[in-house]
């Protein structure tokens, strides 16, 4: 292991001043944490660091290891052996992976073996692309084997056309050791092709090692099931939504005790996003959007006894905690993000309520840097509703003085726009360049209650468009505010706001910047991947006459049927391997806005996704984002 006195941005080249601003190229030389655990003897925090290359085009990453109490990082070669390892049975024996597999035929060579070289791909039904990848086959399976011979494996999901880990997103989280070593408990959706796209039903299946037999754990329930856990105690636990077809329905801890299936968030008005359970098996934490931040919470696990279930809020502030690494005595180890400030890892005293700030990955790089003012703002909506509305202000801001000033419109729809640090829509990059940034917890944010994040679906264009133009009308009222100089961004959802905004704003804005919007309902229905997705949120497919739902959605909502009332400058970003919201949405936007004489540009990303991730094409992105408000704002 070799020492390092200071890990800082210093390491990497960065070379800002005093007080400079906040930069697209400053931003992409940050280090970017991610805890990986507490080491085996509970003394050290293990996490990565990944530093982005822009002349590579890729990252780079370190491990390193450092005091819980704090001090000097050091640079491990092998962290694997330094925190424990879940995936190895509880005897040490046997090691638990997953591997892709090939299971069924699809390409052209696979029905007839003499024409190897074609490329052909032949689907019976959906789900044959999901996110970035088109089905080919193969897929994810778990497997075990013995520690020291991992190419003689056995699979536990043989033959089947099932993903565990899930597909795209999912991870070693979905697997996971009995407490006995003697089964194993991972997630899947047995479903394939159009009924896998019509439904959210994972659950969780028993592999059970000797007998190789599998059982479903969670039949009973038709939406997800999904992060297993065992408690302390060995009781299953797991998060569970309810509605299949409905991703965004309310996340619940749900604990199998003595056979019985408690609730432990069901009177909690709330979503949970992650948890983990206390040494003593008496609590749960979790993490959880409120009020426009991520916070800390605990509840109480009381059993079969008549002590009341009681949630708590652990933490408060204007921050996010977006992970919980572990806990050492009275202290939990999180990571923690602001507007101003990328991931670092911090200690919360439980009892002293004191935050203690243990990696400085990128203390330096701020210390050097004017940050960005921001203030929370509540607005009265057109149905009489207080609405949080963060409100970010450009480094040394002169009340005296007008501003350009961006509507930021957040995707999802249904996700909690809270104290994030993104490394493309980033705040404090926005406001270093001059711009106020009018950040809405619009209709369908979480984090406000169950009631105010489920109205907005099958009403996409409704009362979360008036919520839109309320704050952004609230806030140009100040004199500070150049009302000549509006503009409106977005991507996903936000990318449909945009688009459906740009014909019904009645001149508020001078410009649009869109990036993987939804443009036309229909032709999305007809191409997304997750169609139980579009069934949920638009009411059902646009052919169904008497759906009244649907109908409302196709007609009133539908962004293509305002376009005509188009007359803004907009600029159309899109991915190229988009399958979510497919590169037709973004061209058709374009070629409308075009053969209109609008003002416009389309920058595809042929090889990204929804997202954009390599180091270059981000830089491509922020650039074009900034040239374009400089020619239209």
């Amino acid at each position: 292991m070799k020492k390092i006195l200071f890990l800082t941005i210093s390491m990497i080249g960065l070379t800002a001043t005093a007080q400079n601003l906040m930069t697209p190229e400053l931003l992409w030389q940050l280090g970017r944490v991610s805890p990986l655990g507490i080491s085996k003897d509970g003394k050290n925090i293990i996490y990565k660091v990944s530093i982005p290359s822009v002349e590579e085009n890729k990252s780079n990453s370190k491990f390193y290891s450092i005091p819980i109490s704090g001090g000097n990082p050091t640079e491990v070669a092998d962290y694997t052996t330094l925190v424990q390892d879940k995936n190895i049975s509880p005897d040490g024996k046997l090691l638990l992976a997953s591997k892709e597999v090939k299971v069924g035929k699809v390409l052209g060579k696979d029905y007839y073996p003499n024409l190897e070289k074609s490329n052909a791909q032949v689907y019976d039904g959906l789900n044959y692309r999901h996110w970035d990848t088109w089905n080919d086959g193969t897929h994810n399976h778990v497997v075990f084997s013995n520690v020291n011979d991992k190419e003689n494996f056995t699979d536990i999901m043989k033959d089947e056309p099932y993903d565990s880990p899930q597909k795209p997103f999912g991870g070693d989280e979905d697997y996971i050791w009995s407490r006995d070593g003697k089964s194993i408990v991972y997630v899947s959706k047995k479903l394939e092709g159009t009924a896998y796209a019509l439904s959210t039903n994972t659950d969780l299946y028993e592999y059970d090692l000797a007998t190789k037999t599998t059982k479903n754990l969670t039949e009973k329930n038709p939406g997800y099931d999904t992060a297993p856990q065992f408690s302390p105690n060995g009781d299953l636990t797991w998060l569970q939504m309810k509605r299949d077809g409905y991703e965004a329905d309310k996340n619940d801890i749900i604990v199998r005790f003595k056979g019985m299936d408690i609730n432990l968030t069901s009177g909690w008005d709330g979503t949970v996003e992650s948890f983990t359970w206390s040494a003593d098996g008496k609590k749960v934490y979790f993490l959880a959007p409120i009020n426009g931040t991520k916070q800390l919470f605990e509840v109480n696990f009381p059993g079969l006894t008549r002590i009341a279930i009681t949630v708590r809020q652990l933490t408060d502030g204007d921050f996010d905690v977006t992970d919980i690494v572990g806990f050492s005595g009275d202290k939990a180890i999180v990571a923690r993000t602001d507007f101003n400030h990328a991931a670092e890892i911090y200690s919360y005293d439980l009892k002293k309520k004191t935050w203690a700030q243990i990696t400085k990955v990128n203390d330096a790089a701020y210390s050097k840097i004017a940050l960005s003012k921001f203030e929370r703002r509540y607005v009265t909506t057109t149905d009489g509703k207080k609405m949080l509305v963060w409100v970010i202000l450009p480094p040394n801001f002169d009340k005296n003085k007008k501003y350009p000033t961006l509507l930021y419109c957040q995707g999802g729809p249904q996700s909690a726009l809270t104290q994030f640090y993104s490394f493309r829509w980033n705040f404090q990059v926005m406001a270093a360049q001059g711009y106020i940034v009018v950040a809405p917890n619009r209709r369908g944010m979480q984090g406000h209650g169950v009631e105010w994040n489920e109205q907005i679906s099958k009403d996409w264009g409704g009362q979360v468009m008036d919520d839109y133009l309320s704050a952004i009308d609230d806030v140009a009222k100040e004199n500070y505010v150049d009302k000549t100089r509006l503009g409106a961004i977005g991507a996903s959802y936000g990318g449909y706001s945009v688009f459906y905004l740009a014909g019904i704003h009645q001149k508020r804005f001078k410009t649009f910047i869109a990036h993987c919007g939804v443009f036309n309902l229909q032709s999305m229905y007809g191409t997304t991947e997750e169609v139980f997705f579009t069934n949920w949120d638009s009411g059902g497919p646009y052919w169904e006459a008497g759906n009244a739902a649907a109908q409302k959605t196709y007609s009133q909502f539908n962004p293509i049927n305002n376009v005509s009332k188009w007359d803004t400058p907009i600029l159309i970003f899109q991915g190229g391997k988009d399958y979510r919201v497919p590169i037709g949405q973004g061209q058709e936007a374009f070629q409308a806005a075009q053969l209109q004489g609008i003002k416009s540009r389309f920058v595809l990303f042929p090889d990204e996704n929804h997202w954009v991730l390599k180091p270059q094409n981000a830089q491509v992105w922020q650039k074009e984002f900034f040239r374009w408000l400089k020619e239209t704002l």
